[in-house]
């Protein structure tokens, strides 16, 4: 599957010198583009990202928006498929679009497709739409 194989390219570029536990993300656009995230790790914990914020972040820091996103993969050596921590749910939830496939994979090879509703059913939500200022 070329979402996994993405995942994976993404997951090498990870930078875990204090867990040593890679994670990689790959979104995929409507016009067959990937976007990779990998986490980031820093002695200071907090100041780390996790690979699907950055994927999303690079993603819109690029210009693409929301409507572009077809699904996103999420790749770690766990043992079964990884679980998005709740900082990334919520991002997700935001980001991506409603109809997006979540896929969430292991090295192993198992996989769970899912939804940012079913990850996060309590998510944060705007009532109307920010406005640009």
């Amino acid at each position: 599957m070329k979402n996994i194989n993405e995942a994976l390219i993404a997951r090498s570029k990870a930078y875990t010198p204090y867990s040593d536990f890679k994670v990689g993300a790959a979104i995929l656009l409507k016009d067959g583009t990937y976007i990779h995230g990998a986490n980031i790790e820093n002695a200071s914990y907090g100041l780390s990202n996790c690979a699907e914020r950055s994927a999303l972040f690079s993603l819109y820091s690029q210009g693409y928006k929301k409507e572009d996103i077809e699904s996103i993969t999420i790749i770690a050596n766990d043992h079964s498929p990884v679980s998005p921590c709740g900082a990334c749910r919520q991002v997700m939830h935001e980001l991506l679009p409603k109809n997006a496939k979540v896929i969430l994979a292991n090295t192993k090879g198992e996989t769970k497709e899912t939804t940012t509703d079913e990850l996060l059913p309590y998510a944060f939500v705007l009532d109307e739409k920010p406005k640009d200022e």
